[in-house]
């Protein structure tokens, strides 16, 4: 099977990448600026969409502006809303292609008929609304004009003739598609040149000199929508064998002769389990006994296998306390996965005290899988050299930090067998040799961890000096310890509302009109008691210091400051014990 080449995809496939955004009383018209005949408008009276013709706009806009695409449309209940791009940043190529960082975008709203809702409609959309309005702020979210990022280098090498010719949205692999949900009435209407897939992940690119050889890196990867969702609301797996947080990263090296490409894959432990927020700073971990249990490991393994080829499961989680059991059971299952390799390693054990090179150990163990997998390789007219058979699967607990330090490891090491191989190193040298080059290298891994720890957790990655500099900084401790406790933050009092927007733009959650409110089924508003059990805790603390620095005074004062003391004890258990009834949670979606 023969691939285009990149220069036939372009010529024959093209999105448009400005837009006119015309604003009129009663509909919003896009079109092409290098085509200004082809457009669509859509009604802000009813939402629906139309095809631009010569009667469709007769009088002056009100406004008028350029985008750079449209994200989707989506419709609440009672109102239509379509997301479009307001600016973007150039952020490098793509096997030759540029590729667009998504900067800001902004909702418009085609909801007329609103004014003609009952009063619940209107407060379930003003909710949907709020939502929707989180979505202008998702970080992470990458694109091109011209190619599908997508698919990795390997996958598109054996993709049949005529392939990328077709538009984008048919190319893509929907599991990578951001905005598939949104997408869906655009493609209804085949507006083919207008509908843009959208990335979530990271994209780094640094160019390299090592000796007389020059290349260039790029680290790409790619979220999965199957089990979109933040940190605490979406652990584990589905019973489809979904995981979440899976990241599929490839690191891509080009050259003058040759291109590589390197996966590396990440996701949660790959059972059913829990750890539902409860003020607490580190939750309880719950594993969930479920008869159905060992065919979700089944298929997840399946799945990867299929289109990995063979699977090495790193698994970095503790082997005490909680975790262990989280980890011990993810042992459990995996004794009857007859085509996986599990290894289990104690990451803080081996690599808690500052130690990166306790890595080694951990590579160790794998190399000989590592080597037999090798990377995939193609020659600049494009024979291939190599192909890559298998692929590491790592996770930690959150899949986020440690996973990140070991992929770091492990990228450093296929980078080095594929510049040995081209002979811009020795076997004897490797890129660690080079301080400015290999800094470089760090700094892609370091970003990229930031960028997907954001799009999970709310915050940068932990342990992100590991990566940059093979050692702990007391300003990484520093820049960690924040981040601790935004993350503590965030996942009690925030993400509630953040995996309902994540649900309702990916479509796990579906608006249906004339249905029950979604908002009704629970009369208990967190967010509304969380402000007064706070001024009670701090109000009854308050008069206990006052109590005691009177209490010298008299016997009285002395008796005051016990009540006020066991006043705030009380108040405060109350508060620890009903801990899950006080953070944000989810109103739209099951934990599954």
């Amino acid at each position: 099977m023969d691939t285009e080449s990149p220069s036939d995809s372009a010529e024959r496939f093209k999105l448009y990448d400005e837009l006119e955004l015309q604003e009129f009383q009663d509909k919003f018209v896009i079109k092409s600026h290098q085509s200004p005949n082809h457009g669509f408008w859509i009604s802000r009276v009813d939402g629906n969409i139309n095809s631009l013709d010569g009667d469709a706009v007769s009088e002056s806009p009100t406004k008028t502006s350029t985008i750079y695409g449209v994200v989707g449309t989506i419709r609440l209940v009672v109102g239509t809303y379509a997301i479009v791009i307001t600016s973007r940043k150039e952020v490098g190529s793509f096997l030759g292609f540029p590729v667009y960082r998504l900067m800001s975008m902004r909702v418009l709203a085609c909801n007329e008929a609103l004014k003609f809702s009952t009063s619940q409609e209107k407060r379930d959309e003003e909710y949907f609304l709020t939502l929707l309005k989180m979505v202008e702020s998702m970080p992470g979210l990458y694109y091109s004009y011209e190619t599908d990022i997508t698919l990795n280098l390997q996958r598109r090498s054996k993709l049949v003739e005529g392939w990328m010719s077709k538009p984008l949205w048919k190319q893509a692999d929907p599991r990578y598609v951001w905005n598939k949900h949104l997408m869906e009435e655009l493609i209804e209407f085949k507006l083919d040149r207008f509908i843009l897939p959208l990335v979530q992940g990271s994209f780094q690119t640094a160019e390299l000199k090592l000796k007389d050889s020059c290349a260039k890196l790029t680290l790409i990867s790619r979220r999965c929508t199957r089990r979109l969702g933040t940190r605490m609301w979406r652990r584990g797996a589905n019973f489809e064998g979904d995981t979440a947080n899976f990241i599929e990263t490839e690191q891509l090296l080009e050259t003058e002769d040759f291109s590589f490409s390197f996966l590396q894959v990440r996701g949660s432990v790959p059972l059913l389990w829990e750890q539902i927020v409860d003020l607490s700073y580190k939750p309880h971990l719950r594993v969930i006994s479920h008869e159905q249990t060992p065919n979700i490991v089944e298929r997840h393994f399946h799945d990867l296998s299929q289109r990995y080829g063979e699977i090495l499961a790193v698994d970095l989680t503790d082997k005490h306390g909680e975790e262990g059991q989280l980890s011990a059971a993810y042992a459990a299952e995996m004794q009857n996965q007859q085509n996986v390799r599990y290894v289990p390693f104690d990451f803080h054990f081996h690599c808690g005290n500052s130690n990166y090179d306790g890595m080694k150990i951990l590579y160790d163990q794998i190399s000989e899988d590592f080597e037999k997998q090798r990377y995939f390789m193609i020659d600049r007219k494009g024979d291939i050299l190599e192909e890559q058979k298998g692929i590491i699967r790592a996770n930690c607990i959150d899949s986020l930090d440690r996973t990140n330090v070991t992929q770091c490891y492990m990228a450093q090491k296929a980078l080095n067998l594929q510049l040995q191989r081209i002979g811009v190193l020795t076997c004897s040298e490797c890129i660690s040799m080079f301080d400015k080059e290999n800094g470089k290298f760090r700094i892609l891994w370091a970003e990229q961890g930031d960028e997907i720890s954001q799009e999970y957790a709310g915050t940068n990655a932990l342990k992100g000096d590991l990566v940059r500099y093979g050692k702990k900084t007391l300003a990484g401790l520093i820049k960690d310890g924040i981040s601790a406790v935004s993350r503590y933050y965030l996942n009690n009092f925030h993400d509630g509302i953040r995996q309902d927007a994540l649900d309702l733009i990916s479509g796990h959650y579906t608006v249906r009109r004339n249905a029950p409110s979604p908002f009704q089924r629970n009369s208990f508003e967190p967010l509304s008691y969380l402000p007064v059990a706070s001024a009670l805790i701090i109000g009854s603390l308050t008069a206990t210091s006052f109590t005691l620095h009177q209490a010298g005074r008299n016997t009285q004062q002395y008796v005051s400051s016990v009540i006020c003391a066991g006043i705030t004890a009380g108040i405060m258990a109350i508060v620890k014990a009903n801990g899950r009834q006080f953070c944000s949670r989810p109103r739209l979606c099951g934990l599954l």
